[in-house]
Parts: C-alpha cells; structure tokens; sequence
C-alpha cells in the first residue's frame, strides 16, 4: 500500500502574515469603524473557514449555537494532535460568564492564543454578561492580557498587536477581547490602531485648557462621550475624551515602567483631574488611579445603588462632582444637575 507523506505544517511566520494580512486588510477598508467588535471579528474569521485545516490557524468556536459547523468545538484534541514543526495562531471564540469556565479554557489552550467573549451580548443580571469574579480573574492573573474594546477597529487593531506580540515577538500567555455587538454611535469614530493595543489614546484633538479627562471603555465609551457633550452644552467644560481598551494593560505597564509608562505618556503633564469609567466593576478602571500625579476617579456598574444604572447622566454629575472639589464650577451646579438629569 502506498503512503502519501503529510504536507508539513508551514513556519509560524506565514501562517502569521496570512492571519495579518487578513486583519489588516479589514481594517484598511474602514468597515471597523462602521461595526461591533464582534462583527468586525467574526467576519475576519470566517475567511479562513476555506483554508485547510493544516495551513490555516487554528479557529474554535463552543458557542451552542454552531455545534453544527465543522469548527471545533472544544482544545482538547490539540493535546492529543501529532507533534506539529511550528506553533499555529489560535483564536478561541465562547460565551463564558464565569471565571470557572475561562479557567478550564485557558488550560485546554495551555495558555495561548487569543480568546473572544462574546458573552456580553447575551440577557443577564450581570455587568456586561460576566460574572463578577470574571474581571477578578482577568485583571489577576498575568498570563492573560484582557481587553475591551469599543468598536470593531479597536478589536480589529488588538487582534492585530496580539498576533505580533504572541507569534512574532514569541511573548508568552495569551490575550482575551470581550466582544459587545453594539454599533458606535458615532460614525466613523477616529481609533489611533497602536494607542488601541497599548491600552489608551485620545479620541478627540488635544485640549490643553480643558478642565477634565474623561476615560471610557467597551460599550461605556459611547456614554462618555455623550456625557462631555452634556458637559459642553449644559455647563460649558470642554473635556478630553480618551478611549481606554485596557485599563488592566495600562496598570501593569506603569508599574513595570513607571515615568516610561504609556500611561504617563498620555496622562502623566500636569494635575487635571481624571475620570475613569468601565462597564465591569469600579476596580477594574480604580486600577491605574495610583499611578496618576492628580486627582482621580472610578466609576464602574457596582458605583451606584442597587438598581441604578450607570449612563451618561451619571458620568456626567459625577465629572461635575469632580469639578466642584477642584474649584472650576460652584457647588450649587450639582443641585442643578441632579435636578435636570433627573438623578433623584
């Protein structure tokens, strides 16, 4: 009987400029920016359902939904899988609430790849869909580098750092992206694709003047945006708005680098108070606070009482809070916001 010797596996190095070159071409069409992250990902992804199975990377996908596809379902049978030349990129896409389940998934993985959570676009009593000791989880354990993007070009621009970071720089753990699948409310919103993957950049043009910055990430960016329109047209404060995709990145980056920090880069000038907001629990944002030279604030979903929701009538009053304590506004405008945001 004859035997046909199995095509090896093409390097690493290929494999990675084929998953580039996939990621960066959507990303040169602009249609990031026009979509959710999950969209925005989800599409790049299935491109690569007609590349063969032995020179393409590696796609799972446990989502319920799709068992019947012929993607894997599970990393299992990657640790019984023939000895291969070269490592393959692997993006694992699920819908996990719990840190239980991340846990046992990031050990199927041996902790590599590149993670997608989707989880926040399913019905849940939770913030953002994830059980609280998710963002525990996340932000304490090092071999994971968690991020939360706002648009399909932020998550697009991630992917894409990831990949260098993890395959080409050899750097070890693996990076996770919760993905929300709801469109930007600004059109074409402006993403520095670098700043996105170091974990912060502003969104809007530099502002000197400007009293207050205002960070947001995920799905919050959009109501802190809304809220420095507020801030503009009901007060007259200009803020600087800064998309924050890691706050966890940023932290641990400060503290490795301190003054060198990319952190410091972008807020280290000056003592203009900060207001930092996520969709997780307040600790998640509360992490960068200590490595500010100024004021600083956290607002998170467990940062009001019990039934209120955090939007941007809220990050508003609390930016003006802010304001009040250093001396830009009177203390009788938070009478008035609470009254006209109708936050009684």
């Amino acid at each position: 009987m004859k035997t046909h010797p199995q095509q090896p596996v093409p390097a690493t190095g290929q494999l990675v400029e084929t998953c580039l070159q996939r990621f960066d071409k959507a990303l040169a069409s602009g249609a990031g920016q026009r979509c959710s992250p999950l969209a925005a990902v989800g599409e790049v992804l299935r491109s690569f359902q007609g590349v063969s199975a032995r020179h393409g990377p590696r796609v799972i996908n446990d989502h319920p939904a799709d068992l019947q596809s012929q993607v894997p379902i599970s990393a299992w049978p990657l640790w019984f899988a023939e000895a291969q030349e070269a490592e393959r990129p692997l993006f694992y896409l699920t819908r996990s609430p719990t840190s239980a389940h991340l846990s046992m998934l990031s050990r199927q993985i041996g902790e590599r790849g590149i993670v997608f959570n989707d989880i926040e676009s399913s019905p849940s009593r939770w913030a953002k869909g994830a059980h609280p000791w998710l963002p525990l989880w996340l932000a304490g354990n090092r071999q994971c580098l968690p991020f939360d993007p706002a648009c399909g070009a932020e998550a697009l621009a991630i992917v894409v750092g990831a990949l260098r970071s993890l395959y080409v720089e050899g750097r070890p753990g693996f990076c996770y992206l919760t993905l929300h699948d709801q469109i930007p409310s600004v059109a074409g919103p402006y993403v520095d694709l670098h700043g996105a993957w170091l974990g912060l950049y502003r969104v809007n043009p530099p502002a000197p003047s400007a009293p207050l910055r205002l960070l947001g990430a995920g799905r919050m960016l959009d109501e802190v945006r809304e809220a420095a329109r507020l801030l503009a047209e009901d007060w007259g404060v200009a803020c600087e708005l800064w998309s924050c995709p890691s706050y966890t990145r940023l932290a641990r980056d400060a503290e490795r680098a301190g003054q060198r920090s990319h952190l410091l880069g972008c807020l280290g000038q000056g003592d203009r108070p900060v207001l930092a907001v996520t969709g997780y629990a307040q600790f998640v944002a509360a992490q960068i606070g200590a490595h500010l030279p100024g004021p600083f604030r956290a607002l998170g979903a467990d940062s009001l009482a019990p039934g209120q929701r955090l939007d941007r009538h809220w990050v508003a009053y609390s930016a003006l809070q802010m304001l009040v304590d250093s001396g830009h506004l009177p203390v009788s405008c938070l009478a008035e916001a609470l009254q006209c945001y109708r936050l009684n």
